[in-house]
């Protein structure tokens, strides 16, 4: 369930949305259109792009080769040649994957020996938004400390530029896509055979982007019996809100509902993020996709797991049952990463459907976290709600209050962790409270302007009950602010 608080709506704009630009270690995103400096305009673009490019130059020196990539969305192939003259401009050579996914990109950077690689991607976020994330020659996205080099070179715009003689260059390669999906073929868990005899019939929702293109590819290649693709023409005009939530799938949850189909798969734009449906419609949880991937790597290699804060404690107990030790981050794909190498964990992610699965790479992948659930599902010799069921039941409540620029956020957490300091409280990022095997977490998103409140108990009720409360103490704490 998510409620959203309107404290106070930004300027409107076009499609009810807001002019916004956010810098953070998720890279640079904002709207387009707009005055630069607030929102994601050509010379923000060519700003952040020239910032990054220099820092590369520094920190990489031994490559000039930067690898990007982007999703349908109709602003991408301004930004994409907004990106590639301002590299080429610096000296940098440029291999442009076109329409391609957050993961496949990744993998291009360390195929390329690149210096790193941009995607071109806002994620889940609606149509009106673009972004550049940003990674480095690993393939990984930046860490706090190379993400605040970036932004104080931008801040300085202190950038040198190429003369006519060593200008960079420009190629384009669409051949990334398949050598990923190649790659997730070859992996020793990605039981095809057992897909193939099993005979599933899935429907596949690609939010009108590269996952429109690339799931298809990936089950075809894995020999899924009978697939029906819907919202699959990569127009960048999202048939729904792109966060892949249950409250935003309820079309394609019609649809399974009239039976014919297995499961249904559901990716946001950029394909790093995974969620299931059930052959009943029902959703079979974006938590629990980390959740049954990971169940299936622990049977077959014993380690150690990772997900965030935010993250569901089913991960925890599954874990542990299989004879491992789980490990919790702070929020954003890089900091799961790095938990991830220090604690050598086999299987990690995010509980919004990413799965990070080392075997491979180091990133967000729906498609790989595709590869194993349904070689998990067809070893298991059991239907998708069977398997569900098996799980320890856990129901999380997702909930975001919109900010403004007069809300002081670290006042606002400070005051939080003052009121339940009796209880045990992590603020390792943001703060999260414990009222025994139930929890509250509330932090700053690096993706939107807004606090997010997530709250996890065994029934959703209670869940709901919980983020009520701390967005009730949220309010008075605001409202007496704003009365001083």
């Amino acid at each position: 369930m998510n409620i959203l608080l309107l404290l106070r709506l930004f300027q409107p704009q076009t499609d009810q949305t807001y002019v916004s630009l956010i810098k953070s270690i998720s890279g640079i995103r904002g709207t387009i259109g707009g005055r630069t400096g607030e929102a994601f305009t050509p010379l923000d673009i060519v700003k952040f792009t020239a910032a990054y490019g220099s820092w590369l130059k520094i920190v990489a020196p031994l490559s000039n080769r930067v690898v990007i990539g982007r999703d349908a969305r109709p602003s991408g192939e301004m930004v994409s040649r907004l990106v590639t003259a301002t590299l080429q401009g610096l000296g940098m050579d440029v291999v442009d994957l076109g329409l391609s996914t957050t993961p496949t990109v990744e993998i291009a950077v360390v195929a390329e020996r690149a210096a790193g690689g941009i995607v071109l991607t806002a994620s889940h976020n609606p149509v009106q938004w673009n972004a550049l994330k940003l990674l480095n020659h690993l393939g990984e996205f930046l860490s706090a400390a190379d993400g605040a080099q970036v932004l104080d070179m931008a801040e300085k715009a202190a950038f040198e530029f190429a003369d006519v003689r060593k200008l960079g260059s420009y190629r384009t390669d669409d051949t990334y896509l398949q050598k990923h999906i190649d790659a997730i073929i070859k992996l020793p868990l990605v039981n095809v055979k057992a897909i193939r005899e099993k005979k599933f019939t899935i429907l596949v929702d690609g939010c009108n982007s590269t996952g429109g293109i690339a799931v298809p590819m990936l089950l075809d290649e894995l020999g899924v019996y009978g697939v029906r693709k819907l919202n699959c023409e990569p127009t960048g005009l999202f048939a729904h809100n792109p966060e892949p939530l249950p409250e935003n799938l309820k079309s394609i949850s019609k649809e399974m509902e009239k039976g014919g189909y297995d499961l249904a798969i559901v990716v946001d734009p950029d394909v790093d993020r995974l969620a299931l449906l059930c052959a009943d419609g029902s959703p079979f949880g974006e938590e629990y996709t980390l959740v049954a991937v990971a169940d299936y790597v622990l049977k077959h290699k014993k380690g150690n797991t990772v997900s965030n804060l935010s993250s569901t404690v089913a991960l925890r107990e599954v874990t542990e049952k299989a004879g491992g030790k789980h490990y919790a981050s702070a929020v954003g794909e890089v900091n799961v990463v790095q938990m991830m190498k220090e604690q050598k964990a086999v299987i990690g992610g995010e509980g919004n459907g990413g799965i990070i699965y080392p075997a491979l790479h180091y990133g967000r992948d729906a498609l790989v976290g595709i590869a194993l659930f349904l070689s998990h599902l067809a070893q298991a010799d059991k239907n998708i709600s069977i398997l569900r069921a098996g799980y320890p039941r856990y129901h999380i409540s997702k909930n975001k209050i919109e900010l403004t620029p007069d809300i002081d956020v670290d006042d606002v957490l400070a005051q939080i962790h003052r009121k339940y300091q009796k209880n045990p409280v992590n603020t390792l990022d943001g703060v999260k409270i414990e009222f025994g095997t139930q929890w509250v977490h509330l932090r700053r998103s690096n993706t939107e302007p807004i606090i997010r409140i997530y709250s996890e108990s065994d029934t959703l009720a209670t869940a709901d009950y919980l983020a009520n409360k701390i967005i009730s103490d949220i309010k008075e704490i605001i409202s007496v602010k704003a009365k001083s």
